[in-house]
């Protein structure tokens, strides 16, 4: 099984996806070190990125994920057109979809530090976000072991 630990920029993906592939024993993906060049550069500069923008980085991250047998990746994933790029492997993929308050995801991304992804580009990544039926949708208010230990129970999972 793959998990996908997905969301708007500053929700916790990476530090959530990291804790829970250290809970299950499986390989972790951060799939921002997926992205090209072009992509950090354009973000750095407060330009939110298109469909053709995300292909090659898409595709990265597909390609990374048809390697893993169990594994998490922390990746935005917000449409449902990108989800299906990064399930067609034929791999049993779940979406995880942290979810928080507005005000909370920006003040997280405001005191973060060394980041490409500035807090101005936020509101265009709520935009883009597509709720679907597959997600699983989990608080991310809450504190890292107790959003795992949720992950852990609603996918019937052991760790």
């Amino acid at each position: 099984m793959i998990i996908v630990v997905m969301g708007v920029s500053g929700v916790g993906k990476t530090t959530v996806a990291a804790a829970l592939a250290r809970r299950l024993g499986w390989a972790f993906v951060e799939a921002d070190e997926l992205h090209p060049r072009a992509n950090v550069e354009k973000m750095a500069r407060g330009e939110a990125l298109d469909d053709e923008d995300r292909a090659p980085w898409l595709e990265a991250v597909a390609q990374r994920m048809a390697g893993m047998e169990d594994g998490v990746v922390a990746c935005s994933a917000l449409k449902a057109k990108y989800r299906e790029v990064l399930g067609r492997e034929g791999k049993d993929v779940r979406f995880v979809l942290l979810d928080a308050p507005l005000a909370v995801i920006r003040e997280r991304i405001e005191g973060r530090k060394g980041h490409f992804m500035p807090a101005a580009l936020l509101d265009s990544q709520v935009a883009t976000l597509e709720r679907t039926a597959e997600l699983v949708v989990v608080d991310a208010t809450r504190g890292v072991d107790e959003v795992v230990d949720e992950i852990v129970r609603r996918l019937g999972l052991r760790g």
